[in-house]
């Protein structure tokens, strides 16, 4: 391995493979083949006795990987609020990759460091924060509602005396929650591994649009997580956080906010309205790999109370080097972890402020353009306000609906999938991509209409 690790022609052929699926993205099928799929079944082999050629193995994984690669950072994937990638936080993560950098200790990576509090103090200003906001660097939305809720058990019990760290939830004083009908899963995963149990939860309906009623929120008190919504994720709606954070903090409440993809419409002129008043609150999620368009994997908690968020995610030991500056460790639940800050902090750099305003704006235009084609088709019925990037679309009858999602999937064209809205089945167009063009957009919208129109010439229809 030695003379392999000092071998430049390795890596530059995984580079070549790696430019030659790229340079296709844009123009290939969305979804891999059938063929492309099964020769998934390539991989189905016993673990080899000996070592293998480095050459012939990145040949094989190219050979029958690639073509069974989801092309998600072209323009026409709209099937999860799955973003594409800026090609600076690309080479960024490439880089990176080679440095293979373990951020849990400011002595393990300098560099790591330096960026995330960059980065930290970009993103307080980019989304209006408050100054003293601090930021873990995790997954995704999964582990950044995990972190943000743990902040908020961790701060309503220590108002009352209870030390978690030592005494656990045995016993300890009743923390409640309050949340709405349509709260993420993500969100109900994490109540569930804090331990706090989804059975506890308070329950408020929602309006048409999947925001949390103001009038039906329960009176709250300092023992109360309220966890609202930047974006539902398959309205887009937003929760009215000015008049419901103000009443809140009179009662004492932790406010978590949910902001996965919706958030980052706090960087803009335009859709800022949308998050007016979420200042208010004590934490916030937001992932860099949906609407900022980031590689994967790129989630942030934001937490206005640094000793909560530090003090929930615990971490000692004798062999430990804290820094002079930002350990990483103590902003996340992983000690050992990958500097995904990097692909992050190069993004942002890119785009600048007037960049970032200028992609997110560009997705809800694309959403308005999906709207407007398809509220203009026949057999087609948009359903929902569109205010930011989320469309969902129904036909005549839920079997139709399905039939229709199966055939445009079939088609290949674009990518989509589907959810349930108000009690019917709808397809669920998200908008999450910087290389979407209006282009793409009439080729997607005309896939629909030859996939609706294919299903009624079927005997195969209702």
């Amino acid at each position: 391995m030695y003379d392999e690790i000092r071998d430049r022609s390795l890596f530059e052929l995984a580079t070549s493979y790696a430019q030659e699926f790229i340079s296709t993205a844009f123009d290939r099928n969305v979804y891999p083949t059938e063929e492309a799929l099964t020769n998934l079944n390539q991989f189905d082999e016993d673990i080899p006795q000996q070592p293998g050629d480095a050459k012939e193995i990145l040949s094989f994984l190219h050979r029958h990987g690639s073509p069974a690669a989801v092309t998600q950072i072209g323009g026409r994937y709209f099937g999860f609020v799955n973003g594409s990638v800026v090609p600076a936080g690309l080479a960024a993560k490439n880089l990176a990759i080679y440095w293979d950098q373990n951020t849990a200790m400011q002595v393990l990576s300098p560099i790591s460091s330096k960026l995330e509090q960059v980065v930290q103090r970009w993103l307080v200003q980019l989304l209006g924060l408050p100054a003293d906001t601090v930021a873990g660097f995790v997954s995704g939305s999964s582990m950044a509602n995990f972190c943000g809720l743990a902040a908020a058990r961790y701060r309503i019990l220590k108002n009352q005396d209870w030390e978690l760290a030592e005494k656990g939830l045995f016993g300890a004083p009743k923390v409640r929650i309050v949340t709405c009908t349509q709260a993420h899963s993500t969100v109900l995963k994490a109540i569930s591994l804090l331990g706090l149990g989804k059975g506890n939860i308070e329950w408020v309906d929602v309006d048409d649009e999947g925001r949390i009623i103001p009038e039906q929120i329960p009176p709250l008190d300092s023992q109360t997580i309220l966890i609202l919504q930047a974006g539902n994720v398959n309205s887009g709606a937003f929760d009215d956080f000015e008049q419901i954070c103000r009443r809140a903090k009179d009662q004492g409440a932790w406010i978590h906010v949910d902001g996965a993809f919706g958030l980052w419409a706090a960087a803009t002129q335009n859709l800022r309205h949308l998050t007016s008043g979420y200042q208010l609150a004590d934490s916030w999620t937001v992932d860099g790999h949906k609407t900022l368009n980031t590689p994967y994997d790129s989630g942030i908690v934001l937490c206005a109370d640094q000793e909560a968020l530090v003090s929930a995610l615990h971490m000692t030991g004798d062999y430990i080097v804290t820094g002079h500056d930002r350990d990483g460790m103590f902003f996340t639940p992983e000690m050992s972890r990958r500097a995904r800050v990097v692909e992050l902090w190069a993004t942002l750099r890119y785009l600048g402020w007037q960049g970032v305003d200028e992609l997110v704006q560009g997705l809800h235009e694309r959403a308005r353009q999906f709207t407007s084609a398809l509220s203009d088709a026949e057999g087609f019925q948009v359903l929902n306000d569109v205010v930011f990037n989320q469309v969902l679309v129904s036909c005549a009858s839920d079997e139709l609906t399905d039939k229709v999602i199966a055939k445009v999937q079939e088609l290949r064209t674009c990518w989509v999938g589907g959810s349930f809205w108000n009690g019917r089945r709808v397809i669920r167009i998200s908008v999450c991509s910087w290389a979407t063009t209006p282009e793409d957009v009439s080729r997607s919208a005309d896939s629909f209409k030859e996939a609706l129109a294919q299903v009624l010439r079927s005997n195969d229809h209702v």
